[in-house]
């Protein structure tokens, strides 16, 4: 059940690319990105009572601080999706987890296996076919890269502080940072009003309480059982998810090259995470094993 959850939190959040890219053409993008948290934000605070206990100032401004990471990565990618393909911006945000042991070498000084950078560099030519296509614009993949910098430094930074304190409260606090911030900057530009029609309703509903409430709740439920390595795994099929939904639903057609790039993007994350990597081969070799007849 676990891997069954986290397999469909992946899902949603590939599909939600959909949604959020038809939304933001009719709603303004910061007025959706302050609502979409504020619902994320109601949808926790019932789960986190009696949370708070142990929480000091310094978890409340790290919360702060990472949920300010957190709303430039959503505001960056969000920007980029309302210029470029749905199939790009899931494949180039996948990017994150070739990015995380890359920043955390350079801010921490943490060890990066060759394995990483050759990761890097498959993903960098992937990335190099995808800025070539026709089908999005080299403006919105930048955004988008963006984005998937400043979630790989949350993802850095999270690490050296959600051990101190209760997963769900901190994300709370995350939450609640980046509804204040772009409530902030939808509010001086004029964008903020009530939402109408299913389709923005119907992205903010799913957005808030599935891919982002849910989608943390149950990824910390799920990692009591499951290891690190398996839900690295898991979470690498986002984009999969991304490019699937992309062309099922909004149409996108990346061609030859385009759909050679996201492989490579692709093959580059489960090659530089090597803990996915062993579990894939491990996978791999049980199904082999599997189809094997018992001579006995």
């Amino acid at each position: 059940m676990p891997l069954l959850a986290l397999i469909l939190v992946t899902a949603i959040w590939g599909v939600t690319f959909v949604q959020v890219k038809d939304a933001v053409e009719i709603y303004p993008l910061f007025a959706f990105l302050a609502v979409r948290f504020a619902i994320a934000s109601v949808s926790l605070a019932p789960f986190s009572a009696g949370r708070f206990r142990g929480f000091d100032r310094r978890g409340v401004v790290a919360g702060v601080c990472l949920g300010g990471l957190l709303a430039l990565g959503y505001a960056l990618q969000t920007a980029g999706l309302s210029r470029t393909t749905v199939s790009s911006t899931g494949f180039i945000t996948g990017l994150c987890v070739v990015l995380t042991p890359i920043i955390a070498y350079l801010v921490f000084r943490s060890h990066v296996p060759g394995a990483v950078w050759f990761g890097v560099a498959l993903s960098l030519l992937g990335l190099s076919m995808l800025f070539g296509i026709q089908a999005g614009s080299v403006a919105g993949d930048v955004l988008v890269l963006g984005g998937a910098i400043a979630y790989a430094l949350q993802i850095v930074l999270l690490e050296r502080y959600a051990p101190h304190y209760d997963p769900v409260a901190f994300t709370l606090v995350e939450m609640l940072a980046a509804c204040v911030g772009f409530t902030a900057v939808a509010l001086a530009r004029g964008e903020l009003s009530v939402p109408h029609g299913w389709t923005v309703w119907g992205a903010l509903l799913v957005t808030g309480i599935f891919a982002s409430a849910f989608a943390f709740l149950v990824q910390t439920w799920a990692q009591r059982e499951l290891s690190a390595t398996r839900t690295a795994l898991v979470f690498a099929a986002e984009p999969v998810f991304a490019g699937l939904f992309g062309f099922l639903l909004a149409g996108d057609r990346l061609g030859a090259l385009g759909w050679a790039g996201c492989a490579f993007i692709l093959v580059g994350i489960v090659v530089s995470e090597p803990a996915a990597a062993a579990a894939l081969r491990r996978l791999v070799r049980s199904s082999g094993a599997a189809g094997v007849p018992d001579e006995a």
